[in-house]
């Protein structure tokens, strides 16, 4: 019987609100459909069943599919590669498993009474007919080797990502699933759905998202202007989407303006529309973005970077919900609810004239700011399954676990890029990494990029104060250290040296007083130790070349009190990870691996001490 409508079969596992794969099967076999109906309800997949090709043609044209699969003959022959042809021409990267069967195929003709019959899996050289993905078929008897390899390599030339013989393996589908559509549960905070189709996801679990969250949904039934403050791809777009779905415009519509893309001399004219003949190339009447966004939601993404010219306009807008198409004169009314979303520091924009002070106080009728990732570590984990989840497919990696020292390295990074980079991150260490961990291994470059700089915490912070201009022209009133990341130039001190952390403590000194041959001794110490010894990275790190590195090292070595051979063996035995006081710097300066060099450590280690002799 063919069904000709999209059955619909959903199963969440417990814990996961949103972000369900969707998955297509088109076929007539019961046994088969059966079995993966299965597995995907006990993985908490979303199954869409039809035996139609027509069928799953509209439903793939209207609804997000994360795989797809298919019969090689669906109701008749060549079904299942038309419906292939027509997916990879819409959708290239979306994966299909295509199914054969034996039964409705070209049968191998009977032999001689007496004569075995032939096992095609010990004839079909598997990794030769499918080198990029991995072809897995069963022992089938008396089906003909050359017709079944022809019938492969049709399908994998038409795109198809794997080809399976039915009856198909319990072991195989669950592979398969893990491959393309991985599953891993994650922390949800926030999300919405439309049919088939994710409209969000906000995935973590730190208390400061909790609460960013739980304030957008008190304010979404409201009308009032909304202004979302955050770094640049900490995901205040999100939000934005959310305070819309959340209120009594959700049926209406959304519309997104991004500010920063446009010009001034088209900002009016995209935002408020124009007449006919309002300039050349104006031809016909057009209706701008607040028009469009009529009984519904406008969001201003990087307001900031509107002309001050345009911000009186829109000021008339906020406040009358009326304004003239360019080249116009009749007032038009709407009723839209403006949310906007800027970077940057709004009182200091103020302050420097670049944002209307009467603008920012209509704007800012309700404020959210986001936190960046950096002071959310409880996110890190959930969003790297996430992305996981999303990217696996396109790497064809099957990912069961997380590198516990990639994820200690993220959690000691800054992120400046938040989300966004983290995401670029993931993504890049799906596709050139290997095996089912995810690790930063195999991606050198990224690795180094990664590691925190010991001298990170010397940036200036805009306390916010004026003061009198110091010899080289700064603000000395407003250019202060930020107390809380001296914390990580507490190693750079000598030992029994300790440096308070806050500085409302009456003896904190900083780094007041320290000599600055001992700061820069301590710091190439402790690049040394994070980088393994190794010399190279370690010059990379501290922005200096390998031969300055060398000389100090040099020095270093020349001046150590008490330098003799039995430093020497003892930092030969030692591995990085052993030697944990650099106070005495002798070991690790003998530990320092130059990979420019061929000659061992030990043989170095003895130059050394007859060059100190």
């Amino acid at each position: 019987m063919r069904v000709t409508e999209i059955e619909t079969y959903s199963a969440k596992r417990s814990g996961q609100k949103a972000g369900t794969a969707n998955v297509l099967i088109v076929d007539g076999d019961s046994g088969s459909v059966r079995l993966i109906l299965e597995i995907l309800a006990r993985k908490g997949i979303c199954a869409n069943l039809t035996n139609d090709k027509k069928t799953a043609i509209e439903f793939l044209d209207k609804n997000d599919c994360d795989l797809v699969f298919t019969s090689a003959d669906i109701n008749r022959p060549d079904d299942g590669f038309e419906l292939l042809r027509a997916i990879k021409r819409n959708s290239p990267e979306l994966p299909v498993i295509m199914l054969w069967s034996p039964a409705t195929e070209w049968k191998q003709p009977r032999s001689t009474q007496g004569s075995p019959r032939k096992n095609i899996s010990s004839e079909l050289s598997v990794p030769a007919l499918s080198p990029s993905a991995a072809l897995r078929v069963n022992s089938v008897e008396g089906v003909s080797v050359a017709k079944l390899v022809e019938t492969v390599v049709r399908a994998m030339s038409a795109g198809c990502s794997e080809f399976l013989i039915k009856p198909a393996s319990r072991e195989q589908i669950q592979m398969l699933l893990d491959t393309f559509v991985p599953s891993h549960s994650v922390w949800t905070a926030a999300s919405a759905q439309q049919a088939s189709h994710c409209l969000y996801q906000i995935v973590g679990r730190s208390p400061k998202l909790v609460q960013t969250i739980a304030l957008a949904e008190r304010i979404a039934p409201t009308s009032a202007p909304v202004l979302i403050s955050g770094e640049s791809g900490t995901g205040k777009e999100l939000i934005s989407l959310l305070i819309h779905q959340k209120s009594k415009r959700a049926l209406g519509p959304y519309i997104k303006v991004n500010c920063a893309a446009l010009s001034d001399s088209l900002l009016e004219s995209e935002l408020f529309g124009h007449e006919k003949g309002a300039f050349t190339g104006a031809y016909a009447q057009r209706k701008g973005r607040f028009e469009m966004a009529n009984g519904g939601t406008i969001l201003l993404d990087e307001i900031t970077e509107t002309p001050l010219r345009f911000q009186a306009k829109l000021l008339r807008v906020l406040e009358e919900q009326e304004f003239e198409r360019v080249g116009g004169n009749e007032n038009v009314r709407v009723n839209v609810r403006v949310i906007s979303t800027t970077n940057k520091d709004l009182p200091e924009e103020v302050r420097h004239d670049r944002l209307r002070r009467d603008l920012y106080y209509r704007l800012s009728g309700v404020r959210l700011e986001i936190s960046p990732l950096r002071e959310r570590p409880e996110d890190l984990p959930e969003l790297v399954w996430h992305f996981v989840n999303l990217y696996a497919s396109q790497a064809n990696r099957r990912i069961t676990s997380l590198d516990p020292v990639m994820i200690d390295i993220f959690t000691k990074y800054d992120w400046p890029g938040n989300v966004r980079q983290l995401r670029n991150v993931v993504l890049t260490s799906l596709i050139l990494g290997i095996g089912p961990v995810l690790s930063l291994a195999d991606v050198s470059w990224l690795f180094d990029e990664l590691q925190p700089l010991p001298l990170a915490g010397l940036t200036p912070f805009r306390s916010g104060k004026a003061g009198p201009a110091g010899p080289d022209g700064m603000d000395e009133g407003r250019l202060t250290m930020d107390a809380d990341r001296l914390s990580c130039l507490v190693p750079l001190l000598p030992q029994g040296q300790a440096c308070p952390r806050k500085s409302g403590d009456p003896s904190y000194r900083g780094l007041g007083g320290i000599p600055l041959e001992q700061v820069e001794r301590r710091a190439i110490l402790d690049t040394l130790r994070q980088t393994a010894g190794n010399q190279a990275r370690a010059a990379k790190v501290l922005g200096i070349s390998d031969r300055t590195l060398r000389d100090k090292i040099r020095r270093y070595r020349q001046s150590a009190p008490g330098l003799t051979a039995e430093h020497a063996e003892n930092a030969e035995r030692k591995t990085p990870s052993q030697t944990t006081d650099f106070t005495d710097s002798t070991d690790l300066l003998f530990s320092s691996v130059n990979p420019c060099k061929s000659v061992s450590k030990k043989n170095s280690a003895i130059s050394a001490v007859s060059a100190a002799k």
